[in-house]
């Protein structure tokens, strides 16, 4: 039985329009009182289910013994194993707060139905995690500079660190490129940057693409050079955030030393096939090394593969995420592609480490693994509401509407990615 069907007699507890102020166009005051009047709601009675499955359910206690605990990351606790739990306090913003959220992820502004979502939080096995503090980050992150170094999914991210911020201090934007691909905010009481720069592949690409994924030609790849953009701010940065992703199983065309090597999925042109892996360890591998060995060292996180949770198909085939509650622990083991580039991930950021620690540099790299944690959530995607009401009467019916079944509503589950975030620097 899958999870929509488990948790139905609660999910339906939220499903009223009548808990929203707007019809689903806004969240003023009262509908924030009525998110934290329903949680109360929803906590109690998914409590009760949660207790009444448990003997049924050993797999949702799932506790790692001692010795078997990464503690690299805090020294006690490994904050990337660990359940979902029921949170009554709900968000920490609504869209009528942040004015920073990019309309494809605004659920709630695009008249998302459901807000059972909104009302999980991440608890680690063996510890607690915190939720953000948007006062304490700040007087923390005073006259510094963070950089977040990515694709969309990470720009994802900035939106909700954006927001909880905002909280704090109302940021302002100074600077957007032509196409608001690369942007930067800062927070005048605190003298704090945060910098969106636009590199979905980290090395040097040409890209003719649209908004929708669309190419009009191969993406080219040059594997030995990184991308200028952001080599050149590097230096600029406190603090990065650097992450691949699922751009690098798109079809290319891979370039080294000024020549074409190979391709990937390029099924009308006489080229090896090299296939993404090769990419990615190879870029991996470049990135890692250039963090390693620069002049310049910054608070480097590396976060992980963030997957998708497409049914039924893909982005461009139909493919959908109806899901509305969480997956428990053990209940989904991901996609093939997703244990793929984690093992990837994994191998050559533990090869970094042990190569900084044979040489004795002093390199402050440290792991953001949001994959399980993110993985157990396929009711957090924006999906069809990545458009405004998009079932709206007269509007396409609901087999022509694109789902994005990659992206994150904003506030969601993304929001835990920045708790970790907080744990793990101010820790």
């Amino acid at each position: 039985m899958g999870s929509g069907s488990r948790w139905a007699p609660w999910a339906a507890l939220l499903y009223s329009p009548r808990a929203r102020k707007g019809g689903g166009a806004g969240w003023g005051l009262d509908g924030l009182v009525a998110l934290k009047a329903i949680g109360w709601i929803l906590f109690a009675g998914v409590s009760f289910r949660l207790l009444c499955s448990l003997s049924s359910s050993p797999m949702s206690l799932e506790i790692k013994e001692e010795s078997d605990v990464d503690t690299t990351c805090t020294g006690k606790c490994d904050l990337f194993n660990g359940e979902w739990l029921p949170n009554p306090s709900g968000p920490a913003y609504t869209n009528s707060s942040c004015r920073f959220i990019d309309d494809h992820q605004n659920c709630m502004m695009n008249g998302r139905p459901d807000i059972v979502y909104l009302y999980w939080r991440w608890k680690p096995y063996e510890c607690d995690l915190p939720p953000f503090n948007e006062v304490r980050f700040l007087s923390a992150m005073r006259n510094k500079a963070w950089g977040f170094i990515g694709d969309s999914i990470l720009r994802n991210q900035v939106q909700s660190l954006i927001c909880l911020l905002s909280k704090a201090d109302e940021p302002v934007e100074v600077y957007h490129d032509k196409e608001f691909k690369n942007r930067r905010w800062h927070f005048q009481s605190y003298n704090f940057t945060v910098s969106f720069v636009w590199a979905p592949f980290l090395v040097k690409s040409e890209v003719s693409e649209n908004e929708n994924g669309e190419s009009t030609s191969e993406i080219q790849l040059h594997l030995d050079v990184l991308e200028p953009t952001w080599i050149s701010q590097y230096e600029s940065f406190d603090y990065v955030i650097i992450a691949g992703g699922q751009w690098f199983l798109k079809t290319a065309v891979y370039w080294e030393n000024g020549k074409v090597i190979g391709c990937h999925y390029c099924q009308d042109k006489n080229l090896t096939e090299l296939g993404f892996e090769h990419l990615y360890r190879r870029t991996l591998q470049a990135v890692l090394r250039f963090i390693s060995s620069t002049n310049h060292k910054p608070v480097v996180l590396f976060r992980t593969w963030a997957p998708d949770h497409f049914e039924n198909g893909e982005w461009s085939s139909g493919g959908t995420c109806s899901r509305v509650l969480p997956y428990r622990k053990g209940e989904y083991s991901g996609k093939y592609m997703d244990n793929v580039m984690r093992r990837i991930e994994l191998e050559e950021f533990n090869k970094a480490i042990a190569a900084v620690n044979s040489s004795g540099d002093v390199v402050n790299l440290k792991l953001l693994d949001i994959y399980s944690l993110s993985a157990m959530r396929p009711d957090g995607h924006a999906g069809p509401y990545r458009m405004f009401h998009p079932f709206a009467q007269g509007n396409k019916d609901a087999s022509s509407v694109q789902k994005d079944c990659l992206h994150w509503c904003v506030p969601g589950p993304i929001d835990a990615w920045n708790d970790l975030i907080m744990k793990l620097v101010l820790n």
